[in-house]
């Protein structure tokens, strides 16, 4: 039994994060040149604290949060809303983020997911791919891990 177990284990750990992401197609996120304003409405409007930002040949760019819109618009004594529709995203957006291809294993995403609530999954051409979210691979792990076979 405890072998069969590891044996799952290890196997799971192997499958590549394709099989676990959340596809490019349902994935809020806006395009490089868009301006904060519109970001700010993605993010509210699909409740993400956080979406990617991707060129005009869907390539990842990097990620655009609420709180770096926020930080863009503060003013010494007021937030400057009016500011949402002059700043453009890839001007403010975070793009240090952790490769993360469709092929690499699940093991690879466990380890990422350790610091980020989120991996964003590339392509190797850097092709934006979809998502790979905590809860999908805490699920997923304990589905697999700890059921008997």
């Amino acid at each position: 039994m405890v072998s069969s177990i590891n044996d799952r284990r290890r196997a799971v750990l192997q499958t590549p994060i394709s099989e676990h992401m959340i596809s490019a197609e349902k994935v809020a996120h806006v395009q490089a040149g868009n301006y904060a304003g519109h970001a700010l409405l993605v993010l509210t409007k699909s409740g993400y604290s956080a979406i990617p930002v991707l060129d005009s040949s869907f390539r990842l760019k990097g990620l655009i949060s609420i709180g770096m819109i926020t930080d863009a618009i503060l003013g010494l004594e007021r937030i400057e809303y009016e500011r949402l529709d002059s700043i453009e995203v890839d001007s403010i957006m975070d793009g240090n983020l952790p490769e993360v291809y469709v092929h690499d294993p699940f093991e690879k995403g466990l380890d990422l997911l350790v610091n980020h609530t989120f991996l964003c999954v590339t392509e190797e051409d850097g092709t934006f791919a979809g998502i790979l979210t905590r809860r999908v691979m805490l699920k997923e792990f304990k589905k697999y891990i700890y059921t008997t076979p």
